[in-house]
């Protein structure tokens, strides 16, 4: 016959914090913008990622950083593909990398998503998240402190 066990060694009770932020940055050699946090509950659309997200947000920080030319590549999301995007940006961005030319999506290639994401996932989540507010202040300090080597390697690779 088994052992009996008792309730609380059977089921381990594990405080994991859900919650979860939208976040819009960009990067570039010469830096990164500010990190644009999208209000819960906002859908994302073409017109709001256009309108919102790229013009009030996104162009205005990449131009402070801008030390000549500009090459605008985005990620193989949907919204990044719209033609209404697409639109916006050619009349926008003088160089700005057309979704027919993108590569397919790879861990090799896409730097943003697989290095810089990677590396700031790590730091943020580097101590327990209490609430959403701490995860905010947790992604703006990680973000601020993102070596810019890193960013400046994950750039040379691609």
């Amino acid at each position: 016959m088994g052992k009996t066990v008792r309730s609380e060694h059977l089921i381990k009770n594990c405080k994991h914090f859900s919650k979860s932020v939208m976040v819009s940055v960009a990067v570039s050699k010469t830096g990164k913008t500010k990190v644009h946090f999208i209000d819960k509950g906002t859908k994302v659309d073409r017109r709001y990622y256009c309108e919102t997200l790229l013009q009030n947000w996104l162009l205005p920080d990449i131009c402070q950083l801008r030390s000549g030319e500009l090459v605008f590549q985005q990620d193989g999301a949907s919204l990044h593909r719209a033609k209404l995007t697409v639109e916006f940006l050619q009349q926008n961005v003088p160089n700005f990398i057309e979704p027919s030319v993108w590569l397919p999506n790879s861990p090799d290639i896409n730097f943003g998503d697989y290095a810089v994401w990677g590396a700031l996932q790590q730091d943020v989540y580097r101590v327990p998240i209490v609430d959403l507010e701490d995860l905010k202040d947790r992604v703006r300090t990680c973000w601020a402190t993102l070596d810019q080597q890193l960013i400046n390697k994950a750039i040379d690779q691609w």
